[in-house]
């Protein structure tokens, strides 16, 4: 399943890499925690518990993922590509479809907040 946010602001693939790290993430979501580094990843609190989360650099933006969650959840914020060239897009995916309701709601949930902070912060 994939889910996407677009953030009506207007930002650049270097100021979405300087702006967003794993150190920096409590100050876009209310829901996660940068617990401390371990080698190129982070441990990282979620609404689902503790991580061990990737963070790299891409072309774009920057992407997440929760590298020991049994549906693979990963999200990329990205500027200057399509679906919207000029704002802010925030794309999630899991790697299993369907899945019970409250499990998306939950994702959606986690977007959300994603969504304020990146508007808050951008």
């Amino acid at each position: 399943m994939e889910f996407f946010r677009i953030i009506d602001k207007q930002a650049t693939e270097e100021q979405l890499q300087e702006k967003i790290s794993p150190q920096s993430i409590e100050e876009f979501t209310e829901t996660m925690l940068f617990i401390e580094s371990v080698e190129n990843n982070f441990i990282g609190l979620t609404l689902w518990g503790e991580f061990n989360i990737s963070y790299d650099k891409i072309n774009g933006g920057v992407r997440f993922a929760l590298l020991d969650c049994p549906n693979a959840l990963s999200w990329t914020i990205t500027a200057g590509f399509p679906p919207e060239k000029n704002k802010i897009v925030l794309h999630c995916t899991i790697n299993r479809t369907p899945k019970p309701l409250e499990f998306v709601e939950e994702i959606e949930e986690f977007l959300a907040e994603w969504e304020i902070g990146l508007n808050r912060e951008f």
